[in-house]
């Protein structure tokens, strides 16, 4: 008789129990981690970066990114001043556990208040591999369309926020607001929700502000 063996299921239970233990890790070093999802061309890598310079003032912040080749991103975090760890995931879609876990040996937790893990530009495989972050964090954005959620519903059902970026856009794409955000309540009624343009910086003090008091929260309790 033939048995079959879900390697899918397998992997994704490893994962799942090495996120546990990098989210342990994290709870045990006072380090809040925020793992940044997003298509390629999103405005990940440019609100991430408006974000590190605003945040600076007041929390010791590191990053990791996640890229298919290139450490271009990686650097540009280096460039605002703080530790950056490049992750070359071999054309893998998405960062996982255990990637995370290889580079954190690199980064003094003790001395990180703030972790911002750039994970690879992509709308499905990273919804399936928890890292152990404290928040996930889902950019949208303007030229994208409206219809994201419907028809990436589980990414935008696991995460705890929303940037919809690019909205100086809005007067150029024929994106509809009202059905965007009810494709959001829908799947995940009461998510936390940024509307803001990271290049012309409308919004971004709400968001910053929402950020900072969730780090300082942890931070102190």
């Amino acid at each position: 008789m033939t048995k079959l063996v879900t390697v899918e299921e397998s992997i994704k239970e490893r994962n799942n129990a090495l996120a546990e233990a990098n989210r342990r890790r994290f709870d045990e070093s006072k380090t809040f981690v925020v793992n940044v999802m997003a298509s390629p061309g999103a405005g990940k890598t440019t609100l991430i970066l408006r974000t590190i310079e605003a945040l600076k003032p007041y929390f010791r912040i590191a990053g990791i990114d996640g890229d298919l080749a290139t450490s271009l991103d990686a650097d540009r975090m280096a460039a605002t001043g703080i530790p950056a760890v490049q992750v070359n995931t071999g054309g893998t879609c998405h960062l996982d556990a255990v990637m995370v876990q290889s580079a954190l040996e690199h980064l003094d937790l003790e001395a990180t208040d703030l972790l911002i893990i750039e994970n690879v530009g992509n709308l499905v495989c990273p919804a399936s591999f928890p890292l152990g972050a404290h928040i996930n964090f889902l950019i949208a954005s303007v030229p994208e369309g409206d219809d994201k959620p419907y028809k990436y519903p589980k990414m935008y059902r696991g995460v705890q926020a929303i940037a919809l970026n690019k909205i100086d856009l809005l007067p150029y794409f024929d994106f509809d607001m009202d059905y965007f955000r009810q494709g959001v309540e829908v799947l995940n009624p009461g998510l936390a929700f940024f509307p803001l343009s990271a290049k012309t910086g409308e919004g971004l003090v709400e968001f910053h502000y929402w950020l900072r008091e969730q780090v300082r929260t942890f931070l102190e309790g």
